[in-house]
């Protein structure tokens, strides 16, 4: 029997390993609050590349912190976007598996495959009514051969993934998370009921299942799109996996996830809305948001620390063309509007820590030079031991902002209300 999450988790990102008693410290908060929810530790294989990291550290960094803090309760290290060629280099580490088989879609299984899979599931074809969804979904025979198509084979992958997972750790030592939402088009409720009919099919014991929404999820922003067509489609995907729990056997523990999931606090009321109106779970997934509170602690903590921020925005400001491209798809970034490096060396850390730092309502707030940042840890890397011994030199500064950052603008109005 696989490994059975919780009905809250929520993934914190520790790029360089430092944070994460004060990213504890926000569950801890949060439980004392009066909900509790359970951290995923969380970097993927090429996060680890770029730093130079091994997943061994997330784990021992995970490990460290609970026994600092006395955490009793349960915690997970997600190995994040693993794919076949990535996922060994996980195994001792983690226990959480984010198996991503965006690059699958769309490529065609074998026509047998497909019409097997529409022989099965005449209940797909026609009026197809969800318990929690006013309209049937209307379909018909072409349109679940067409979404058999451009699914199908990024379910066998995942297949292919979790039955090596399996052989390697037995079937009881970890939870399978399937990700689809790196890809060009988002995945609609319907689609999603088909995808999770194949995923049953399959025989993978899903946990958590990550479909691509409409409307952009930038990196360290807010959600820019239709509020009202993301409640829409987040409720009826809530809906759709209650069904294909109760339809096809999956996981009565299974519940979506929101990748990107930091700095969307325009969407966190309407997520916290439907799933009171569900009663179902979640799993939130951020990232580099702790890095940036990084580098707004280390902004405020004097001139010294302020100094290195100013010469890593220098380096990424003049690489931000490299630094950029393997993110194109996720950032908006106005390179007029990013201030230059000789303009930071005039301001005051305050008013970097204002631009920075993501409260939308403050004048000197700048979102482009935010999002340049979140993609330039590399150059935080590059600096080795430099930047490890500033985090540990002003670790009270930076720990502050981490915890405030994930529990008053991310936890608070996503599980509190």
């Amino acid at each position: 029997m696989a490994l059975t999450l919780d009905t809250f988790t929520f993934g914190v990102g520790d790029r360089f390993a430092h944070q994460a008693k004060a990213q504890l410290q926000a569950f801890i908060q949060l439980k004392e609050a009066g909900v509790d929810v359970t951290p995923v530790w969380n970097k993927s294989n090429r996060e680890h590349l770029i730093i130079g990291s091994e997943p061994d550290s997330v784990r021992a960094a995970a490990e460290a912190a609970v026994e600092a803090l006395q955490w009793k309760g349960a915690f997970h290290v997600d190995a994040d976007h693993i794919q076949m060629g990535t996922v060994d280099r996980f195994l001792k580490a983690s226990d959480f598996y984010t198996i991503d088989v965006a690059d699958a879609i769309g490529q065609p299984a074998p026509d047998d495959a497909i019409q097997a899979f529409v022989d099965r599931h005449p209940e797909l074809v026609g009026e197809v009514t969800i318990p929690g969804i006013d309209t049937p979904f209307a379909t018909d025979g072409i349109w679940l051969r067409d979404v058999t198509s451009q699914y199908l084979l990024a379910v066998q992958e995942a297949r292919r993934i979790y039955r090596h997972l399996v052989d390697q750790l037995g079937d009881s030592g970890f939870a399978t998370e399937v990700s689809m939402d790196e890809t060009d088009q988002p995945q609609t409720p319907p689609e999603l009921l088909v995808i999770l009919a194949a995923l049953a099919d399959e025989g993978i014991p899903v946990q958590t299942i990550a479909p691509k929404f409409t409307g952009r999820f930038n990196k360290g922003v807010d959600y820019v799109g239709d509020l009202a067509q993301f409640e829409k489609e987040f409720s009826q995907d809530l809906a759709v996996i209650a069904h294909a729990v109760d339809t096809y056997g999956l996981p009565k523990s299974l519940k979506l996830s929101v990748h990107s999931g930091s700095d969307k606090f325009s969407l966190y009321p309407i997520i916290q809305r439907c799933l009171n109106a569900f009663g179902a779970g979640l799993h939130l997934k951020t990232a580099g948001t702790t890095w940036l509170e990084e580098l707004i602690g280390l902004a405020e903590s004097g001139e010294e620390g302020f100094a290195l921020v100013r010469e890593i925005y220098g380096q990424a400001f003049e690489k931000r063309e490299a630094l950029c491209e393997p993110y194109a798809t996720v950032i908006d970034i106005d390179p007029t509007q990013l201030p230059s490096p000789e303009d930071i060396g005039s301001w005051k850390g305050s008013q970097f820590v204002n631009a920075l730092r993501h409260d939308p309502t403050h004048p000197e707030y700048n979102p482009h030079l935010r999002q340049l940042l979140h993609v330039g840890f590399k150059v935080a890397a590059s600096l080795g031991e430099r930047y490890l011994q500033a985090l540990r030199d002003h670790e009270a500064a930076v720990s502050q902002n981490v915890t405030a950052n994930l529990f008053e603008r991310h936890m608070k109005p996503l599980f509190l209300g």
